[in-house]
């Protein structure tokens, strides 16, 4: 049975074994290369705080901790993967988060648990969650400037994956897209970095007509709540023709079919094509 000091990559002074900081040699493979790069990016004050993580939950989950690693590569390449995650968090934060793991879970947590849990206690530097912050691109994708976002890294995730894909592209794409680049804004918030909100157009268009203006006159005038009428209405914000706004359309007409409202929403010939 393996040790508590060999479980957690310790030496006989405590500190962690050399094998989980330095970097096994691999030649020239692009996998070694890919392996140093992610070794360059996590600080050593990040490396003492997730040993001290696993310290903790070895204290806290015994045996079920133990079975989570067969080897000490497993568990190398976990703290690894638990390093690059939690790059930014404080001492504080982290310590808090496991508090409410012992409290809370029966089993030591995944990252994204993990993640989870840090972001209910400390609000995530106000940052919204990534089916909100998606949701939020793609509904004004349209205008990204004009719209006054819930948190500039929204507003630089939706930039950088591409207002065009956001509103043309099928989920399945266009998500895992916005998620990368999600991920990759929020570490730089959580790391300090101040995001800038986009300045709208100096000259404010004054067109009466607008998408938005014709949601919120058809929501008042079938009295529907702002909210539900923002919901049902949604795929008229995107590009016409598109298989995805057809798609978005007959979903909201038998949503609002089974709520009983008795409307029929809004839709051009081609939003009523089948694919």
């Amino acid at each position: 049975m393996k040790t508590p000091a060999e479980i957690l990559g310790k030496n006989a002074n405590g500190l962690p074994q050399p094998s989980w900081t330095s970097r096994t040699p691999t030649g020239d493979s692009g996998a070694g290369r890919e392996q140093s790069r992610q070794a360059q990016t996590i600080s050593p004050q990040t490396k003492t705080l997730v040993n001290m993580i696993f310290a903790r939950f070895m204290a806290i989950y015994g045996h079920k901790f133990k079975s989570c690693f067969e080897t000490e590569d497993e568990l190398r390449i976990a703290k690894r993967e638990w390093a690059l995650s939690l790059a930014g968090y404080t001492e504080s934060e982290l310590v808090a988060a496991v508090n409410r793991c012992k409290e809370s879970t029966a089993w030591m947590p995944s990252i994204a648990e993990f993640l989870s849990i840090l972001r209910d206690i400390n609000g995530d530097f106000g940052l919204p969650g990534l089916r909100d912050a998606y949701m939020e691109a793609c509904m004004h994708a349209d205008h990204p400037v004009r719209h006054h976002w819930s948190h500039p890294a929204v507003y630089h995730a939706g930039r950088e994956t591409g207002w065009f894909l956001l509103r043309t592209e099928e989920e399945s794409r266009a998500l895992p897209s916005f998620r990368y680049h999600y991920d990759v804004i929020c570490r730089r918030v959580r790391e300090g970095e101040d995001l800038d909100q986009p300045v709208p157009p100096a000259l404010e268009n004054k067109q009466a007509n607008t998408v938005a203006d014709f949601i919120q006159a058809f929501t008042e005038e079938h009295a529907l709540a702002p909210e539900e009428g923002a919901s049902l209405l949604y795929y008229l914000t995107l590009p016409e023709g598109t298989r995805t706004r057809a798609r978005l359309y007959r979903q909201a007409q038998e949503k609002a079919d089974q709520r009983g409202l008795g409307i029929q929403l809004p839709a051009t010939t081609r939003d009523r094509a089948k694919d």
